[in-house]
């Protein structure tokens, strides 16, 4: 038999299973934490820092921490949704988002969580960096302006013999994820369509099936991301 922990997130008494993440334990209470990294069935990386929580006067990434019986949990604060919008602008303001052009527009979880957090004009700089389209791969294509580095393609997408079929390449400001030459000659119609669900913004494409759905019927068009929670 499961061992129950009692716990609260805003105040709102909740209830899970002993060990699990406070993200999935605030999913199974109804209340909605934003991620941009995190992905069902892949291993957390706590990479965006999209979901961070505070608990016992310090900040956490809910993907990456276990619940624990007596925690309290604030999520849905200021103080945290101003530091989460200020990431959300952060990526913005780093690469290239143009939503009015991208075929994933309506599509995209960034593109909804600054609509969620009420994103205007980014109180940072654009930096409008330089970056080419990888169009090499038969099935995928790679626009590295629109890649958040969230890593979701490079821990999900692998081949027969769990190889990374994506990879960093590069340091620093200049890190980009590719497209294994090699691995990627193989790619897979399943693994292609795959890399393109996974990720969360424009990033992966899908080559000669573009704007397959019609603008007014994508996912977020009617339905604001995270509506589906209670709280």
């Amino acid at each position: 038999m499961a061992d129950i922990i009692n716990f609260t997130i805003d105040g709102k008494e909740c209830a899970a299973e002993k060990g699990i993440l406070i993200l999935q334990a605030a999913k199974e209470n109804d209340i909605y934490i934003p991620t941009l990294c995190n992905y069902e069935g892949v291993k957390p990386q706590g990479s965006c820092r999209i979901c961070t929580i505070k608990t016992n006067g310090q900040f956490v990434t809910a993907c990456t921490t276990p619940v624990a019986d007596g925690m309290e949990i604030e999520n849905n604060t200021e103080e945290i949704n101003d530091l989460r919008k200020s990431i959300i602008e952060l990526l913005f303001v780093e690469g290239n988002h143009f939503c009015p052009a991208c075929e994933k527009s309506g599509d995209c979880e960034l593109q909804a969580l600054a609509y969620r957090f009420q994103m205007m004009v980014p109180r940072f700089t654009y930096q409008f960096p330089k970056r080419e389209i990888d169009a090499d791969n038969p099935k995928i294509l790679m626009d590295c302006n629109r890649c958040i580095r969230c890593k979701r393609c490079i821990r999900a997408i692998k081949d027969e013999k769990g190889r990374s079929i994506f990879a960093f390449h590069g340091r620093g400001q200049n890190i980009e994820v590719h497209i294994d030459p090699d691995l990627g000659s193989r790619l897979t119609d399943e693994l292609a369509e795959k890399a393109v669900n996974i990720c969360p913004v424009g990033a992966i494409l899908p080559r000669e099936k573009g704007f397959r759905t019609p603008i007014g019927q994508r996912k977020f068009d009617h339905k604001p991301i995270g509506s589906e929670y209670k709280y």
